[in-house]
C-alpha cells in the first residue's frame, strides 16, 4: 500500500474553486495585485487534474513553491542543488579510491565489502522511510535528516580506530549519501514535466565526469601527502557549507508561499505528547517494518562474506544462526506487512503493475550483475596491473564516467521521442559485450585503455538503463507518489547491490586466500592469510618472483568466477524490460496533463 495520509497530520487545505488562470505571476510582494495572482495561483492548485486534497503536506508544500516561483527561480534551485550533487559525488570518488587502503591499514583488507553490503542494504531500505518523512514533513526536513547521518559518518571515519568502526562509518555515510542524492532526485522531479524529468536528472549527475578524474587524483594527494583521516575531516564541513545556500532557499521560498496564502496550515493533535509523537510517526515510518526486512537481508547475505574469517568455517554456530534468522525473517517480514502494520512499509499495489516492478527489477539486477566483480576490480588493477591509486580509479571511474555522459543524451532521446521501452532495449547486448570480454583481458600485461574500454562498454549499458528505468517507475503514477516509487526503485538497487557485493565477497574471501596457500612458495605459505589482508603487501613483490606471479594467477582466477558470475544475470535485464508497458511521455502528458504543478521544465 502506497503512503496514506495520516491523520494527526497537519495539513495544507484545499483551495476555494475558482477558474482556471491562462497565466500566473505571484512573484510580487502580497498587495493588492498579488491577492489576484494569489487567488488565481490557488485556484490552479485546487484543480489539479490528480486531486490537490489528496496529496500530503511535503508534497503540497513543494506544490505550491513551484507555483509561486518564476523562471529564474527555477533556474537558481536547479544550480544549488547541482553544486550539492558535485560535492557529493567528488567525495564519493575520493571514498571509493581511499577504502582499499583503510581496511589494509587495519590488517583487513578482505573485509572491504562488508561495509559495502551492510551500506548498500541500509541505504536500500532507508528511502522507503525517507519518502514518507519528504511527503509528510517535506524535501528539506528529509535533506537535513540525511545530511546529519552523512556527515557523522564521515566524521567517524576520520577517527576510528579499528575496521569496525570504520564499517559502522560507512554504513552511516552510504546512507545519508543515499539519502542526499534520493531527496535531490525527488525535488528535480517536482521542478521537472514527465517527458524532461529523464534529462534534468541526468544533467544534475554530470558531476561524476568532474569527480572521474578530481577524485582519485585528490584521494593520492591526501594519501600521499596527509592521510585518508583529513580526506573525510574537510569534505564533511565542504559538504554542509554546499548544502546550506539550497536549503536556505527552500526554506524562504516555502514562507513566501506561506505569506501568499497558498499554504493553510490545520493542526489536529495539537495536545498530543511528546512520546505520542514518537509512536505516531514510528507507526507511520513503519520502523519495524524497516528493521525487520533490514536484518533479513543482512543476516543472509553477509555470512558468505564473513564465513572465511569464522573458526570454524560453515559449521561457525554464529554463521548458521544468520543464515537461520535471515531465511525466517523474510516470512515474518511479510506477514507483518500483510496482517500487523497499521502502515504498510510498501506500497505493495504498485508491485502489481508490470511497469513498475519491471523497472525497479532492472535497476537491482542491473547493480547485481556489476557488483559481482566491480567490488573488488580496483583492488586487481593495482594489484595485478601496476596501477597507481589515480590511475586504476580512473579506469574504475570509466564505468560512471560514461554513465554519466550518455544519460543526457538518452534523456533528450525520451523527450523527443516519447519512448523509454525500446531505448532501455538497446543497453542489454552493450553491457552484455562490456562484462563479458572482461574474461580474456585479465592478465598482468593489459593495456589499461583496454581495461578501460570495457568499463566504457559496461557503463554505456547502465547508463540507458538506469534513465529509461527512471522514467519507467514514474509514469504509472500522481505527483503523491513519485517519491515512493523513486524510493522502491532504489530498495530493488541497493538489494541487488547488496546480493552483487555478496557474491563477489563469497568467491573473494573464500577462494583466495585458498589460491594464495596453494600458489605461493613453500616458505610463505604460512603468511598467506597476511598477503590476502593487505594491499599493500601483495603489492610489494618484485616483478617476476615467485610470489608476485603467485598473487597474480590467485586474482586472476578469482576474477574471471567473479565476472562469469556477473555475465550471467544479464538475460535478466532484457526479462525486465519485457514486462513494461509501452508508455509514451510526450503523449501521456498531453491527454492526461503534467503530474507536477507550477513553474517547471
Amino acid at each position: 500500500m502506497a503512503a496514506q495520509k495520516p491523520e494527526a497530520l497537519d495539513e495544507v487545505q484545499p483551495a476555494s474553486s475558482g477558474s482556471r488562470p491562462s497565466d500566473i505571476d505571484v512573484e510580487k510582494e502580497p498587495g493588492t495585485e498579488s491577492q489576484v495572482h494569489t487567488r488565481q495561483a490557488t485556484d490552479e492548485l485546487a484543480f489539479d487534474s490528480d486531486g490537490n486534497s489528496d496529496f500530503q503536506e511535503g508534497v503540497q508544500r513543494v506544490r505550491a513553491i513551484t507555483t509561486i516561483w518564476s523562471k529564474w527561480t527555477l533556474i537558481t534551485m536547479f544550480v544549488l542543488l547541482y553544486l550539492i550533487s558535485f560535492i557529493d559525488f567528488l567525495q564519493n570518488a575520493i571514498d571509493s579510491a581511499l577504502n582499499p587502503y583503510v581496511t589494509s591499514s587495519f590488517g583487513s583488507h578482505g573485509l572491504l565489502n562488508i561495509g559495502s553490503i551492510l551500506s548498500s542494504i541500509v541505504g536500500a531500505v532507508a528511502p522507503l522511510a525517507l519518502a514518507k518523512v519528504i511527503d509528510i514533513w517535506g524535501r528539506v526536513e528529509g535533506f537535513i535528516v540525511m545530511i546529519i547521518v552523512c556527515v557523522a559518518g564521515m566524521i567517524i571515519k576520520a577517527v576510528c580506530r579499528n575496521v569496525e568502526q570504520y564499517v559502522a562509518a560507512h554504513v552511516l555515510y552510504w546512507t545519508g549519501h543515499i539519502g542526499m542524492m534520493y531527496v535531490i532526485e525527488v525535488m528535480i522531479s517536482d521542478m521537472t514535466s514527465l517527458r524532461n524529468r529523464a534529462f534534468m536528472i541526468a544533467i544534475n549527475g554530470t558531476p561524476r565526469i568532474a569527480s572521474t578524474f578530481a577524485g582519485p587524483a585528490i584521494a593520492q594527494a591526501f594519501y600521499e601527502n596527509l592521510n585518508f583521516r583529513w580526506a573525510f575531516g574537510a569534505f564533511a564541513i565542504i559538504l554542509v557549507g554546499c548544502s546550506i545556500p539550497a536549503m536556505g532557499f527552500m526554506i524562504f521560498m516555502a514562507q513566501k508561499a506561506k505569506r501568499a496564502g497558498l499554504m493553510v496550515h490545520r493542526s489536529r493533535n495539537r495536545d498530543r505528547k511528546w512520546y505520542q509523537s514518537i509512536k505516531h510517526y514510528a507507526i507511520e515510518l513503519d520502523l519495524l517494518g524497516i528493521i525487520i526486512i533490514a536484518g533479513a537481508l543482512s543476516c543472509l547475505l553477509l555470512p558468505f562474506s564473513l564465513v572465511a574469517y569464522a573458526p570454524n568455517g560453515w559449521t561457525t554456530p554464529y554463521i548458521i544462526a544468520m543464515l537461520v534468522l535471515g531465511v525466517v525473517l523474510f516470512p515474518a517480514f511479510y506477514a507483518y506487512e500483510a496482517f500487523l502494520a497499521p502502515v504498510q512499509f510498501l506500497p505493495f499495489r504498485y508491485l502489481k503493475q508490470g511497469t513498475i516492478i519491471g523497472s525497479a527489477l532492472l535497476y537491482g539486477v542491473m547493480f547485481l550483475s556489476t557488483f559481482c566483480w566491480n567490488g573488488y576490480y580496483g583492488s586487481y588493477l593495482q594489484v595485478v596491473n601496476r596501477l597507481s591509486i589515480r590511475n586504476s580509479n580512473y579506469v574504475l571511474n570509466s564505468y560512471s564516467l560514461t554513465s554519466t555522459v550518455i544519460a543526457p543524451l538518452v534523456g533528450a532521446i525520451i523527450s523527443w521521442t516519447g519512448d523509454f521501452k525500446w531505448t532501455a532495449m538497446t543497453g542489454v547486448p552493450i553491457m552484455l559485450i562490456g562484462t563479458a570480454i572482461i574474461i580474456p583481458l585479465r592478465t598482468p600485461d593489459t593495456n589499461a585503455g583496454l581495461l578501460a574500454f570495457t568499463q566504457i562498454l559496461v557503463g554505456l549499458g547502465s547508463g540507458i538503463f538506469t534513465v529509461c528505468s527512471s522514467i519507467a517507475i514514474m509514469a504509472p503514477v500522481t505527483h503523491q507518489y513519485i517519491a515512493v516509487v523513486n524510493a522502491l526503485s532504489g530498495l530493488f538497487g541497493g538489494v541487488g547491490a547488496a546480493i552483487g557485493l555478496a557474491i563477489a565477497g563469497s568467491l573473494w574471501n573464500n577462494l583466495l586466500p585458498q589460491q594464495l596457500e596453494q600458489r605461493l612458495p613453500q616458505e610463505l605459505k604460512s603468511n598467506a592469510t597476511t598477503i590476502f589482508g593487505d594491499i599493500v603487501l601483495q603489492m610489494s613483490f618484485a616483478d617476476g618472483t615467485p610470489e608476485r606471479q603467485a598473487i597474480v594467477d590467485s586474482y586472476a582466477y578469482v576474477m574471471r568466477l567473479m565476472v562469469i558470475a556477473g555475465a550471467c544475470f544479464m538475460p535478466l535485464c532484457l526479462l525486465s524490460i519485457f514486462v513494461w508497458k509501452n508508455i509514451n511521455v510526450r503523449k501521456i502528458e498531453e491527454e492526461k496533463g503534467k503530474q507536477t504543478k507550477g513553474t517547471v521544465f
